[in-house]
């Protein structure tokens, strides 16, 4: 039994030493509060809105995943107060690449949910002279999804997600949009259909973010040590080399005062020799004039 468990750990070592550092990285991501749109009849088992709910459904369904670094949405809420954006509580795509910018994520997620609820209808039924009721419901969960590529700003994908559930019987219990708890919710046909909703989404975000490059960034600057984010929670590993970027001047659409990103010029690059969980230490190997700030890549 050792010796097995010993060869399974011998052996991801060395799939992961063969592996690009390209599909060794992890991107990272932020999710955004999805506005509410519904009719707010409906609302999550624990009294949070739709919107609410569902964001925090796909945040935990990326982390379970273990193929992203997920911002926490308290940071970003922070940010998003501190920035004095999203205060009328509708995210944009241009504040939405700001503050994934500022918390240094290659995607942001931002969305609405549309519809969230169920119908039912009632039918009676007399079979010699004996009445039966029965039941039907139906679910219905939708929502409207934008991923934004915070380098640039630019709407990478927008797709409307909607998912249907139903049910039939003698006797059901439909709620009122009420869940006293989530197992309750999670069984319901309401929450049947949001999870088939959430893992659809993932779904559109593992497929859109491998085109993605990853990207680190600079936050000190000793001599030729070289600190950068992320860290371990990010892929970083003892040994990775990087690429250093320097961004020139913005510049800034006169029309529509958004930024068209800038210039960008390679000052050096660096092999890591200490890992953290949320930051790096480097060597610079050639090149210099980094400054914190600059873009980590790798290449």
């Amino acid at each position: 039994m050792r010796k097995n468990r010993l060869f399974i750990a011998v052996t991801a070592v060395l799939l992961v030493s063969i592996l690009p550092l390209s599909a060794q990285m992890k991107k990272r991501i932020a999710v955004f509060t999805f506005e509410d749109k519904t009719d707010k009849s409906y609302y999550w088992w624990d009294g949070r809105s739709p919107g609410d709910g569902m964001s925090d459904m796909l945040t935990t369904a990326l982390v379970k995943s273990g193929k992203y670094t997920v911002i926490e949405r308290q940071q970003i809420a922070q940010l998003l107060n501190e920035q004095q954006l999203g205060q009328t509580g509708i995210v944009t795509e241009q504040s939405a690449a700001k503050i994934g910018k500022m918390l240094g994520v290659e995607l942001a997620v931002v969305g609405a949910v549309t519809e969230f609820g169920h119908s039912k209808k009632d039918m009676g039924i007399n079979v010699k002279g004996f009445g039966f009721g029965t039941k039907s419901q139906k679910a219905t969960v939708a929502v409207d999804v934008r991923l934004i590529n915070t380098s640039t700003g630019e709407i990478i994908t927008a797709e409307s997600v909607r998912k249907d559930e139903s049910s039939s019987g003698i006797s059901l219990d439909t709620p009122d949009g009420r869940f006293d708890n989530s197992n309750k919710f999670d069984n319901s046909i309401v929450g049947k259909a949001t999870r088939a909703a959430i893992d659809e989404i993932v779904v559109l975000i593992d497929n859109q973010s491998s085109d993605l490059p990853w990207e680190g960034k600079v936050i000190k600057v000793d001599g030729i040590t070289v600190y950068i984010k992320p860290g371990e929670d990010g892929g970083v590993k003892v040994g990775d080399s990087f690429v250093v970027y320097s961004a020139g001047e913005e510049l800034i659409d006169p029309d529509t005062g958004l930024s068209l990103g800038s210039e960008e010029k390679k000052v050096g690059t660096i092999q890591i020799v200490q890992v953290l969980a949320q930051a790096a230490k480097a060597t610079v190997k050639m090149g210099g004039g980094i400054s914190v700030g600059d873009k980590v890549r790798i290449k």
